[in-house]
């Protein structure tokens, strides 16, 4: 793929400044894993104070419905307090695996002690085939564990998830289901999000030499950026199909402005999707497919000065929407990853890695000791549901460290 000349007059820019911006650049990783250091001791005191006050009432329902204990944060509610989830919550995985990474960070055993605390809980999970977001809670947490330390235990465990989530597969469809929730509304829907489940899938089948959690993991993105995708890149979030014939019903977005809009998070999951696909596969279509991902994002007229996206590219009201700091994370963090794949355009992947990485640093990191303890604020749940609008969320932080700790590695 060729770049337009658009953005061949951001590559010679980024050519020009690179002296100068590694000569001036402050070290960002340092100086926010100083600030994630102490704000996640903060979020720990503040998680353990609200879970202890939990309502009778929550208790209740929440022991009723089955989810287990509380285990860890997800955001910070209307009247400012915090909200912890259970494991059985799509978000439990991403605060242990922040801790996780404060260990690969600092290499300091404390940081293990506190991550295994807060992985643990989640083993419950790993039988839960109700969900199609086994990655996002068990590889985040108990996958980076295992990276990290080798436990065997941990290793039983993400194997046990990745056998639990192919049970979501449908041959006909060739995807792995999303929700089973809104059976009236939809047959057999697939999200863009699921792109990021299918790590856990293609690691089981390195591990275990066995080809099915690879095929299944294939033939899911395929299929996705078969039907997930219009002739400019941009998704839908939502593609339903039929359980039987596998055909499409209705195309959707079930969290952006509009069914046509771009749901920015969604841009997101779609690029950080494709790219780790394509280190796993070594597929040049997965390849191709993260490049015009990241050209759709980066030429839109939407996108602001500083790379931090607001809610949706189409949003009506722009520049008066909200931001969606977690869908700039998960960005900063593919770039990173792509600019390793992609060497001929690697420079400007990395500036605009580095300039969301800055920008993120400078005008969006909550106030420490404050902010119950997240790290990045500004980010957009569902603004059509009106929920978790403008709020700090739990994997805008969990990607923030990913992507601070593969620009260190890059250097």
């Amino acid at each position: 793929m060729k770049y337009t000349p658009f953005i061949y007059g951001i590559l010679s820019a980024v050519l020009f400044s690179c002296n100068s911006r590694q000569q001036t650049e402050t070290d960002i990783v340092k100086s926010d894993f100083d600030f994630a250091s102490k704000q996640l001791v903060f979020a720990m005191t503040e998680t353990g104070k609200a879970i202890a006050e939990e309502s009778p009432e929550n208790k209740q329902r929440r022991e009723e419905r089955g989810w287990g204990p509380l285990v860890s944060p997800r955001t910070i509610d209307k009247d400012g307090k915090l909200e912890p989830v259970a494991s059985r919550d799509w978000t439990s995985g991403f605060f242990p695996g922040e801790l996780w990474y404060m260990y690969e960070y600092t290499k300091d055993k404390k940081w293990e002690e506190y991550a295994r605390k807060y992985t643990d809980p989640l083993e419950r999970e790993k039988t839960n085939a109700g969900t199609h977001d086994m990655g996002f809670k068990v590889y985040c947490s108990f996958g980076n564990g295992y990276r990290l330390t080798k436990d065997l235990n941990y290793k039983d465990i993400m194997f046990e998830s990745a056998e639990t989530l192919i049970t979501r597969y449908n041959p006909a469809v060739g995807c792995i289901r999303s929700w089973d929730f809104s059976r009236d509304k939809w047959q057999f829907p697939v999200i863009i999000d699921n792109m990021m489940n299918l790590e856990l899938l293609f690691w089981a089948s390195k591990e275990s030499g066995n080809p099915v959690f690879y095929d299944i993991a294939v033939n899911h993105a395929r299929t996705t950026m078969k039907n997930h995708y219009r002739d400019d890149y941009s998704s839908y979030h939502v593609i339903d199909y039929d359980t039987i014939t596998g055909e499409i019903r209705n195309k959707h977005t079930h969290q952006g402005y509009a069914h046509e809009s771009a749901w920015s998070r969604g841009q997101a999951w779609g690029l950080y999707g494709y790219t780790m696909c394509y280190r796993e596969t070594k597929l040049p279509e997965f390849l191709e497919q993260a490049k015009k991902i990241a050209v759709y994002i980066f030429t839109h007229p939407n996108l602001p000065e500083d790379l931090i996206p607001y809610w949706d590219f189409n949003a009506p009201e722009i520049p008066d929407e909200p931001r969606d700091v977690s869908a700039a994370t998960v960005i900063a963090s593919a770039l990173y990853e792509l600019s390793q794949y992609d060497k001929e355009n690697d420079l400007i992947y990395l500036d605009w890695a580095n300039t969301i990485l800055d920008n993120l640093s400078k005008n969006y990191l909550a106030k420490e000791g404050s902010d119950r303890g997240f790290l990045l604020l500004h980010s957009t749940g569902s603004k059509p549901s009106g929920s978790e609008v403008d709020v700090p969320l739990v994997y805008a932080d969990y990607y923030f460290l990913e992507a601070l700790l593969r620009k260190q590695d890059l250097k």
